[in-house]
């Protein structure tokens, strides 16, 4: 499987492209986990509420269990302040909603950081690779069959390349049907050179 280019400024040009883009998916990892840390300080107010909240429940609990033991009024004075427990629980609960909803903005917010690189990457940047990879991997496979290959990358070249290059081949046209082995290797070296490879 050929990668990359064999000639050095395109191969140094790809090797400097996919740098960029592990570089790229790496900031935004840093950044959505760094994003992901300062969102989730948000969270102090809510456990503050859930701390209070679960203290003022268990005070008001433990004043309503002294009262009930008080006579005559101990069951209308702990009723009062199981009044003050459930307030207590409500203050747990709004904390508890704030928590859950401040984890899940950092959440989403890191995954969209890291999704957005990553998803402009898979369909720009990847492609190119790809189809770079398999043209150049049967262009290779070609060049090592030999003769018969450089016959057909020769044939690629005359139908692909551009009339200027293929002028700057000679005489193209007699040379092809005179099976002159000069023009057919560089037509063919044309081929392979288009594909980042060398004759």
């Amino acid at each position: 499987m050929q990668l990359y280019a064999e000639r050095p400024i395109r191969r140094t040009a790809q090797l400097v492209s996919d740098l960029l883009a592990v570089l790229f998916v790496v900031l935004a990892v840093w950044l959505a986990t760094s994003v992901y840390d300062e969102v989730m300080k948000l969270r102090a107010p809510g456990d503050g509420l859930v701390d209070a909240g679960t203290g003022l429940r268990g005070t008001f609990d433990s004043a309503a269990d002294s009262a009930d033991g008080i006579p005559l009024i101990g069951d209308a004075l702990a009723k009062a302040l199981h009044g003050g427990s459930a307030v207590g629980t409500k203050f747990a609960d709004a904390g508890r909603w704030q928590i859950e909803a401040v984890e899940n903005l950092a959440w989403w917010m890191a995954a969209i950081i890291i999704a957005l690189p990553v998803l402009t990457l898979v369909v720009t940047w990847l492609p190119l690779r790809w189809h770079f990879t398999r043209r150049a991997t049967a262009a290779a496979q070609l060049r090592a069959l030999g003769d018969e290959g450089l016959d057909l990358l020769a044939l690629r070249a005359l139908a692909t390349q551009p009339l200027h290059r293929l002028a700057s081949a000679g005489e193209v046209a007699t040379g092809w049907r005179q099976r002159d082995r000069d023009v057919i290797e560089k037509l063919a070296g044309h081929e392979l050179a288009r594909h980042g490879l060398v004759p």
